[in-house]
C-alpha cells in the first residue's frame, strides 16, 4: 500500500511519495479550475504507482471560488474524481486525515492546512531549545516558532497567521515588484515603481543568480521565459523604461534593492515571532526553494543560529515540494503503509 501526497495550490501542484519522488507542476487554478480533475489525473499517472492518495491545499483561496467553503468543496470533488477509486484522504490540521466528504464539512480546518503538516513533520529535524522553521516559497513565507521540537504557532487560519507574522505574503517568484518596493535606484536617482503587474521577484532573483534561468518557465508577469534577457526587460518596464534606457547594471541595482527590501520584510516577521520565544533561536530549519532569502533576513537581524536546510537533509527536489513530502510521511505514520 503506497501513499501519494498532493499539495494543491493556486499556482502550483506539488506531489511526493515520502521517499525519493517529488515534482512541482505549475497550474494556474484561478484560470483553469474546470481542468483541475484532468490535471490531477495526469499528475497521478506520471507519479510512482500508488493505491492511496492524500492531499492538502491552499488553492481554495483562488478568486475563481466565491468562498473558501466552495473552494475546498471543488478541490475535494476534483481529487475524488481523479482518484479513480483509490483510497483518498485530506489533511485537516488537528483532525488529521479525513475523507473528502468530511473535508467539505470541516472546510475551515482543511483550508490552507499545508503549513501545519509541514510543521508536524519538521519537528524531527529541530534541535532542543528555541528554534524556527522558515518555509520560503514562490508566493509566501511561513515563520513558525518551535521549542524542543514542538511548534508554538499562534494563528490557525491565514488571516490570523498574517496578523501574527507567522505568514508573510511575499515569495521569491510570484510577488509583484511593486508590492515589495515602492522606489528603486536608477542611476543617480530613486525612481518610483509603477503600480502595475510588470515584473515579479523571479526577475530580480534570476538577475542576481539566486534562481536559475528557466526557458520553460512562463509563470512570469508577461508570460515570457525566465531568462536574464526577459527578466531585464520586465524590470525595465517596472519603471516605465525599455532596453534602450535600462542595461544590465541597472537591472542588478534594482534587483539588489528589491532583494534587500524583501529580506527586511521577512526579518520583521521573524522578529515578531521570536518575541514569543523569549529567547534567540539556537537553530533554524529552512525549507522551500528560497533559502537565500531566509539567510539574508537572518543577517538583517544580526543573529547567527545554526541554519539547516531541508535541501541539505533530503535534496533539492524534496525541499521544493516539502509540504507534499511531509504529508506523505505523516500519512504513513498515521495510517500505515
Amino acid at each position: 500500500m503506497q501513499w501519494l501526497a498532493l499539495d494543491i495550490g493556486g499556482a502550483n501542484i506539488k506531489v511526493a511519495d515520502g521517499a525519493r519522488y517529488a515534482v512541482s507542476y505549475p497550474f494556474a487554478l484561478w484560470r483553469h479550475a474546470e481542468n483541475l480533475t484532468q490535471e490531477l489525473r495526469r499528475i497521478i499517472a506520471e507519479a510512482p504507482t500508488c493505491d492511496r492518495l492524500v492531499a492538502t491545499m491552499t488553492g481554495e483561496l483562488a478568486d475563481c471560488f466565491d468562498s473558501k467553503e466552495l473552494g475546498v468543496q471543488a478541490i475535494a470533488d476534483a481529487l475524488q474524481a481523479a482518484a479513480d477509486g483509490r483510497h483518498t484522504r485530506i489533511y485537516a490540521r488537528e483532525a488529521g486525515l479525513v475523507t473528502p466528504v468530511v473535508a467539505a464539512r470541516r472546510y475551515a480546518e482543511v483550508a490552507a492546512a499545508n503549513w501545519h503538516v509541514l510543521a508536524r513533520f519538521c519537528g524531527r529535524f529541530m534541535e532542543l531549545g528555541p528554534a524556527l522553521l522558515l518555509d520560503i516559497g514562490s508566493t509566501t513565507c511561513d515563520v513558525i516558532a518551535f521549542r524542543d521540537g514542538f511548534p508554538m504557532h499562534v494563528g490557525a487560519n491565514d488571516t490570523q497567521r498574517l496578523i501574527s507574522g507567522e505568514m508573510v505574503y511575499t515569495g521569491v517568484q510570484r510577488s509583484p515588484i511593486c508590492a515589495v518596493s515602492h522606489t528603486v535606484p536608477y542611476r543617480e536617482h530613486l525612481c518610483p515603481v509603477a503600480h502595475e503587474y510588470f515584473a515579479t521577484t523571479i526577475d530580480a532573483y534570476v538577475i542576481l543568480g539566486d534562481l536559475p534561468e528557466d526557458t520553460a518557465c512562463h509563470f512570469t508577469a508577461d508570460g515570457r521565459a525566465a531568462t536574464k534577457a526577459c527578466c531585464r526587460a520586465r524590470l525595465a518596464r517596472a519603471i516605465c523604461a525599455d532596453s534602450e534606457q535600462f542595461n544590465h547594471r541597472d537591472a542588478v541595482a534594482m534587483s539588489q534593492a528589491v532583494a534587500e527590501t524583501q529580506a527586511e520584510l521577512l526579518a520583521s516577521a521573524i522578529e515578531r515571532v521570536m518575541q514569543r520565544l523569549a529567547d534567540t533561536p539556537s537553530s533554524v530549519l529552512v525549507t522551500g526553494h528560497g533559502d537565500f532569502l531566509a539567510r539574508r533576513a537572518l543577517d538583517h537581524l544580526g543573529i547567527a543560529p545554526q541554519v539547516t536546510t531541508l535541501r541539505q537533509q533530503l535534496g533539492a527536489n524534496i525541499a521544493r515540494c516539502a509540504t507534499a513530502h511531509a504529508l506523505a510521511v505523516v500519512a504513513n505514520e498515521l495510517m500505515g503503509p
